[in-house]
């Protein structure tokens, strides 16, 4: 079974009247805009919930308004500009950071070819032949959001947080367009329609002398490449564990640190809505994009009419709920952990996988994807084993005694370094005197 004839190609482009071209950029806009306002709920909420407390629940039902809230209460605040800021590049900097994130979304294919008042239409703004290149640039072109706030602040810390950013993207980025190489390579096609074609094809693979389908996914023929190109996402959108620009414990709040009132408010907005924009990049490139997602297929309409606009949200929420996922559970990279991970991990991990795919599309018969199932995913399960194996023995933790004792000679006493405090004299003293009684009774002192 085949689902091509509802697959856009990129002469189904270019063909719409000036109202329904309208309607689609409406549409992409506001999907960026409510994806943020429900994004920041649910990131609370989930947070909460793995913290072990309601997160917002008094503001509208399930605390739903609370995000609209915050950001009325945004609107009123006090705009306050720094003496020492450069005035223009202040204001424009939050506006680069949240067009460029708006802008990534008009070749996201939402779904196939419909009817929408008798045309025959994408569920997609526009499509090119190298459409992904165009993601790639508003991703690059982000980080002057960033980097020109924190230098226009006219501050110490924005600065630092500017920096970081700059020489984060050249550590991801580079490992990025090499995981997107690798989608080239096997789909033929830069057009983010095409790739997602391409994933819907229905082909059949052979194990054992049965027939089964073949997964068409490159989530799991490209594994290792899924894998890099998610974590580079991470660090692209300045998420946990990889927000060294904010980093709120070293650089109060980074390149932000003196934006309020709206301006913030952008910056907030840019961040979350690059972060739904990556995760719906992800789906499109990996993950099948609207197709449905195995058993679902077996229904025949499943991949026909408004239906795949479903299968595609869902994906993208739980992409997001990755995102919340490592927030709430990883702890900060230190800024020189995060350079070494990205130039001699994650950079020669890909060099070596591209370089494998080279060779098997040498290879007579390269369509045929039990090459690549039989290559990508013990080569992915070996690149998890690589990033998460222990690299080194766990230090024993030093006594008390040895805490306090190690110090040079004439020298007066330190404080352990993880706040034990030995026991005071008089607690010594009250608990020699009840040993006696605590031998009698057949108890511990260390109980008492």
């Amino acid at each position: 079974m085949t689902f091509l004839a509802q697959d856009p190609t990129l002469a189904d482009f270019g063909r719409d009247p000036w109202w329904l071209v309208l309607g689609k950029i409406v549409f992409a806009f506001a999907f960026g805009l409510l994806a943020t306002l429900l994004g920041v709920w649910f990131e609370r909420r989930v947070v909460g919930r793995m913290a072990v407390r309601p997160g917002p629940n008094q503001v509208g039902p399930f605390g739903l308004l609370q995000t609209l809230a915050d950001g009325l209460k945004m609107a009123f605040k006090e705009d306050i500009l720094p003496k020492a800021a450069d005035k223009v590049v202040y204001f424009f900097a939050p506006v680069i950071s949240v067009v460029c994130a708006v802008t990534a979304l008009s070749v996201i294919p939402f779904g196939p070819m419909v009817s929408i008042f008798g045309h025959w239409t994408p569920l997609q703004v526009t499509d090119v032949p190298v459409a992904v290149l165009v993601v790639l640039a508003c991703s690059s072109l982000a980080v002057y959001g960033v980097v020109l706030g924190g230098w226009a602040s006219g501050s110490t810390y924005p600065l630092l947080g500017g920096l970081r950013s700059t020489a984060q993207m050249i550590s991801y980025e580079v490992a990025m367009g090499l995981s997107i190489v690798a989608v080239f390579m096997t789909a033929g096609t830069m057009s983010t329609s095409g790739i997602v074609a391409k994933q819907g094809d229905a082909t059949r693979l052979t194990v054992f002398g049965t027939e089964i389908p073949a997964p068409g996914w490159y989530a799991i023929l490209l594994l290792p490449s899924f894998i890099i190109f998610f974590i580079a996402t991470v660090g692209e959108t300045n998420r946990a564990p990889f927000d060294l620009p904010e980093a709120e414990s070293e650089l109060v709040a980074g390149f932000m640190t003196e934006y309020s009132s709206l301006k913030f408010a952008l910056f907030m907005l840019s961040e979350y809505v690059a972060m739904v924009t990556m995760s719906a990049v992800t789906v499109t490139l990996f993950l099948g994009g609207w197709h449905a997602p195995w058993p679902i297929t077996i229904w025949e309409g499943a991949n026909s009419g408004w239906w795949p606009m479903l299968w595609f949200f869902g994906k993208v929420v739980a992409l997001v709920f990755v995102f919340v996922w490592l927030r709430g559970t990883l702890p900060r990279l230190r800024y020189d952990q995060f350079m070494r991970f990205g130039w001699k991990v994650l950079l020669p991990i890909n060099l070596v996988w591209i370089l494998v795919l080279s060779g098997l599309r040498s290879i007579e018969d390269w369509d045929n994807r039990s090459k690549l199932i039989a290559v990508g995913i013990p080569a992915g399960l070996l690149l998890l084993a690589t990033l998460f194996w222990p690299t080194r023995k766990p230090t024993p933790k030093p006594t008390l005694a040895e805490q306090v004792n190690n110090r040079p000679p004439g020298s007066f006493p330190l404080p352990p370094l993880d706040l034990q405090v030995p026991p005071s004299p008089r607690t010594r003293r009250v608990v020699a005197e009840r040993e006696p009684a605590n031998i009698a009774a057949g108890t511990d002192s260390r109980e008492v």
